[in-house]
């Protein structure tokens, strides 16, 4: 039953002064065609924001009136602004004490409007912000199906999804409640394309309180791959990194895209980061990961796009990031037949260890492409993996490290074995006056050397460690 005036009570100017008033008529309200009403900036208003309501009626408005769906008096009242047609009821700061349903009518000379259509007025950030995640990848393929997932540790009631850039694109749901006070709710989007972005934040709620919202969820975006150049992933540290150390990811391209993303596998973070062009005809993102932990371990995929449009390029290629110093183990690595050999021989690197592991890997520091990964075999109260090398050149030199995993998770490593030094030596002839002889390690040579000597045939670290005769002395 609609109260009459002479219940209502005055507010002026803000919603926390109120003052009395006086009955103005004697008429029956409802017999004006009813106002309409909103909320600037929106109604979905954060805690402690400013908020204003506006009540909208017909040219010659007396007064306007606001009330809250569900209370009982008093009202707000505001006189009529010119032109005489609307109202204005101002929050200065906004709590859940103001959040729920509202609406407004207007006196005029002739009588009461009829109340307007409802206005619900929400205040977020009063509960810690849920989680937002799709179901298997956030990368998807257009016109597919994905279902995205809202979650919470706080035993919320409900979730409402949002669409950015459509605000009547959002969906309230029922959460499911798990042990220890988890709940949930799927939300299933069909036949998705990129033909505009597709952008998704969660809120939950309350059942006894369903217009005081927590914060809204870190935003999730539907990534659409599609047929344009794939840029190149790579990272200045290597593919093997240290626990704690910094780790930069790179995704670059020739193409000229204007942001870059970055996706791991099993996860579903997808960063973005604005392209720049650190030199003619390139574009490039840096996505910092540092420091490193096992949460960083794994495989990642860049994409490249353009603002204009909401289709990203065709993936990179694989960069797959092992971290190492994750299980109490340090295999040992030696090298048959010694760690300095002439181009052309056949060398084997032997990495093993005591505790049981089922991989080894081989990385050679500063190379940018992957470790190698073998199985491991148990021998002589060892496991061990023998890492061959047929035949050996220059390409070769440098400096080994060698790691043990397990096959529950290949990203996660041993620490470092000591490092090995490889030196593969380029043939040199020295000629002296008969005979001939390989030489590719210092024990090789036959001291002195002398013009009787044989034919010797030396690696260059020798030639550049020794000084040898000249012929004829």
């Amino acid at each position: 039953m609609t109260p009459s005036l002479t219940a209502l009570l005055c507010l002026a100017g803000d919603l926390g002064v109120r003052m009395s008033c006086d009955p103005t008529s004697d008429v029956l309200p409802g017999t004006l065609p009813k106002p309409t009403i909103w909320a600037e900036p929106g109604s979905v208003i954060p805690w402690g924001s400013p908020v204003t309501i506006w009540c909208q009626g017909t040219l010659g408005v007396r007064e306007f009136y606001l009330n809250e769906e569900g209370s009982s008096p008093p009202w707000y009242r505001q006189p009529s602004l010119e032109p005489g047609d609307k109202g204005k009821f101002s929050i200065s700061h906004m709590t859940q004490d103001y959040a729920g349903r509202y609406h407004c009518y207007y006196l005029s000379s002739t009588g009461l409007s009829e109340r307007s259509d409802s206005l619900e007025l929400v205040v977020t950030e009063v509960h810690s912000k849920p989680t937002l995640s799709a179901l298997l990848s956030p990368v998807v393929t257009s016109g597919g199906n994905v279902t995205l997932q809202c979650g919470s540790w706080e035993g919320l009631d409900g979730f409402i999804l949002t669409k950015e850039g459509e605000p009547k694109s959002s969906w309230t749901l029922d959460a499911q409640r798990y042990p220890h006070g988890q709940t949930q709710a799927l939300i299933p989007v069909a036949r998705v394309t990129p033909s505009h972005r597709w952008m998704f934040r969660c809120h939950g709620f309350y059942r006894d309180t369903p217009q005081v919202w927590s914060a809204p969820s870190d935003p999730l975006e539907l990534l659409f791959p599609g047929v344009s150049a794939k840029p190149s992933l790579l990272t200045p540290q290597g593919p093997v990194v240290a626990s704690g150390q910094s780790l930069t990811l790179q995704c670059r391209s020739d193409v000229g895209y204007d942001r870059f993303a970055l996706s791991q596998e099993g996860r579903q973070a997808l960063p973005q980061r604005p392209g720049r062009q650190p030199q003619a005809g390139l574009s490039q993102a840096d996505f910092p990961l540092g420091p490193v932990t096992n949460t960083h371990a794994g495989r990642y995929r860049c994409y490249g796009g353009h603002n204009l449009s909401s289709e990203w390029s065709a993936p990179s290629d694989p960069l797959d990031i092992l971290v190492a110093g994750w299980f109490p183990d340090t295999p040992s690595l030696s090298v048959q037949p010694g760690p300095v050999v002439a181009s052309g021989e056949n060398v084997t690197l032997l990495c093993q260890s005591r505790n049981p592991r089922e991989t080894f890997l081989l990385s050679k520091v500063g190379a940018a492409r992957p470790p190698l990964r073998l199985r491991s075999r148990y021998r002589d109260g060892h496991f061990r993996a023998e890492f061959s090398m047929s035949p050996v050149t220059s390409a070769h030199n440098g400096t080994y490290r060698c790691y043990s995993s397990l096959s529950s998770n290949p990203y996660l490593l041993s620490h470092a074995s000591a490092p090995l030094e490889l030196a593969v030596s380029e043939m040199s002839e020295v000629v002296m006056n008969e005979g001939t002889q390989w030489a590719s390690r210092e024990e090789d040579i036959q001291w002195p050397l002398t013009p009787k000597s044989h034919h010797w045939i030396l690696g260059p670290q020798l030639l550049n460690q020794w000084e040898l005769p000249e012929v004829g002395e």
